[in-house]
Formats: structure tokens, sequence, C-alpha cells
């Protein structure tokens, strides 16, 4: 039995108060940093693997059913307004976007479809496929990492299973074996919570490596809310010595992004001392 099935380690759940439940779900949550981190030397693989072909301009496609999908969909949404960069990580769910609300019954079943969906794309060999999936059985993600890596891109996955299909299947996988859910079966739990970190890893691991991290510093994100404005106007303090607020806002607004504003006001100055 695949161990995401097996039985929780904890019995009779409904007659726990909510202090019992609430500390047996934390008490579970407590393996995931150990099963991560015995994941990394796997990780990293995997992130060296994409950085070398996003460099010559491959993206990556996540593919996933259910949590896993909208996880990795999740994710790929977030780089965009976070690193200024735009379909480079590209989230793919079964049975569609409408199933990152509602569950699209049977889809995941479909072991030609996770193909067809990247092929929407146009993939290259450059491009990299992650499949997702806690059980490491889904049909549409295996059948996914199967026809990709018959077409020569690359190919990871992310479960929680070892020996499974999905890790036989993709060149570099990641296992994060977090054992038993609390509720029996219910993977957006340690399962789903062990994914959104790896995730985490791999993306802006990936995106520091390509320079989109200057120091600390998200130099590229995109100023699209009042936090991010004002976060990214004090960047632009910081890095250019200007004590004027509205000057520096000005900056960011006007060239879109910290790393430029900060590389015209240095360009500028310089033609000034010229």
């Amino acid at each position: 039995m695949l161990s995401t099935e097996q039985d929780s380690r904890y019995a009779h759940l409904e007659q726990m108060s909510t202090l019992a439940l609430l500390k047996g779900i934390n008490n579970e949550d407590r393996v995931l940093t150990r099963a991560v981190h015995d994941a990394i030397p796997s990780i990293e693989k995997l992130v060296d693997a994409i950085v070398e072909r996003m460099q010559r301009g491959g993206r990556v496609f996540y593919t996933g059913a259910g949590t896993s999908g909208r996880l990795g969909v999740v994710d790929a949404s977030e780089i965009p307004p976070t690193y200024g960069v735009r379909d480079k990580f590209i989230g793919l769910i079964a049975g569609g976007d409408g199933a990152i609300r509602t569950a699209v019954e049977g889809a995941e079943d479909d072991s030609e479809q996770g193909w067809r969906d990247i092929l929407a794309f146009n993939p290259t060999p450059d491009d990299t496929v992650i499949g997702i999936a806690a059980s490491g059985t889904t049909p549409y993600v295996l059948g996914a990492l199967k026809a990709a890596r018959s077409e020569g891109l690359l190919t990871g996955c992310i479960t929680c299973n070892e020996g499974t299909p999905v890790t036989l299947a993709a060149e570099y996988p990641v296992v994060a074996v977090v054992g038993p859910e609390f509720v029996t079966g219910s993977t957006r739990m340690k399962a789903g919570t062990a994914t959104k970190l790896i995730l985490n890893m791999i993306s802006t691991a990936t995106m520091i490596r390509l320079g989109h991290v200057h120091g600390s510093k998200m130099v590229d994100m995109q100023p699209t809310n009042a936090k991010l404005v004002d976060r990214g106007t004090r960047m632009v303090m910081e890095a250019t010595g200007i004590d004027d607020y509205s000057h520096a806002r000005d900056l960011l607004l006007g060239h879109g992004s910290v790393r430029k504003a900060v590389e015209a006001y240095n360009k500028e100055a310089s033609e000034e001392t010229a």
C-alpha cells in the first residue's frame, strides 16, 4: 500500500477535542521538514538541470491533478509578479482551469490528456516537465512524463511515495516520504504541504540562479499594488542613495521595476558627471 494511503496514526478523530485535533495535525506536520530536507540532493540535481535549459530559453511545465495540480498552478502564477518573468513557468491541471475551483470527475485518469495540454504550448527539448502526484500513480501525470521524455524534454517529478510509476518515468524524481495523513488518505495535508515547500525551493532557487534577485532583493518584481510599490520605492532609495521618496517612487513606476529604475538613475548620473 502507498504510504500516503495507510491508515492514520490516530483513531476516532470524531471523538477528539478541538485542541487534541490541532495538536495531532501539528505533530504530523513536524515530519515535513525532515522529509523535504532528505530530498534536497534530488531537488538540487533537478534545479541545476532546469537552469541549464532555461538559460537556453526553456520553460518549466508543472502538470498535476487535484491538489497537486492546483499547487503547481499557484506556484507558476506567482513567478511573473515576483520575478518579472512571464511564460516561463506554466501550471497545467487535469480538467483545465475550471478544475482549479471545482473537481472535474475522471480528468486525472486520462493518460493522454497531460501531453496534449503541453502540446498546446509547442514544447521544445529545452523545456522541462515536472509531474506532481502525491500518490505517484496519476495517469494524467504519468502519461505526460512518458511522452515528454520520449520527445527529449527534461522530466522531473514531485511525489510522496517511493518506487512509484512517476518516479520511474522521470529522469529527476523528487520524493518526500511524509507517511500516513492525519485524516487517512487526505493528501492535501502533509503531502500537499511538502509539495508546496518543494515547489517553492525549485522556482525560487531557479530564479535566483538566473539573476532575478540581487542580494536578497526581488529587483525584477512588478509593482502591481501599493505594498509592492512601497517596497520597490524603498529598494530604489537604498540602491541609489536617493533620499526623496517621491522621486524614487516616480523612477520605479516610470521604469517598471527596481532593476530598471536603478539602471536608469545610474546611467543618468554617469552622463551628468562625464
